[in-house]
């Protein structure tokens, strides 16, 4: 119990930092994107996901849709900007989703080159 707690302190201390340092030096980032980026060096040291910080990752991505749903709600009540501005939203969505595909498949063929030691 007392490693998940750890788990979740560490995710709200990296989310906080990475809010101040957004807040303080106008990065432009969102503070929790630059909390995860700050936390990918400590994971490398470690070499190893901490068991409180994967017990509670797994929970909050097997509740994952549950964390949408705000977005959708507000994407919902803005409809009016979207009627107006309806392409530029379609086409950010489109390409976003490519970009991510994309990015996803090499980081994929990288991760397993590198476990496996093998060239596809």
């Amino acid at each position: 119990m007392l490693s998940v707690l750890f788990g979740a302190a560490l995710l709200v201390a990296m989310q906080f930092l990475g809010d101040a340092v957004v807040r303080l030096m106008g990065v432009p980032l969102p503070g929790p994107l630059l909390g995860m980026v700050f936390m990918l060096p400590v994971l490398m040291l470690l070499r190893r996901v901490p068991e409180g910080l994967g017990t509670i990752c797994r929970y909050l991505l097997g509740n994952m849709p549950l964390l949408f749903v705000p977005l959708i709600a507000g994407v919902m009540t803005q409809f009016g900007v979207l009627g107006l501005e309806w392409i530029p939203f379609l086409l950010s969505c489109i390409v976003g989703t490519a970009i991510t595909i994309v990015v996803t498949a090499l980081v994929f063929r990288w991760m397993m080159q590198r476990t496996t030691g093998k060239k596809s």
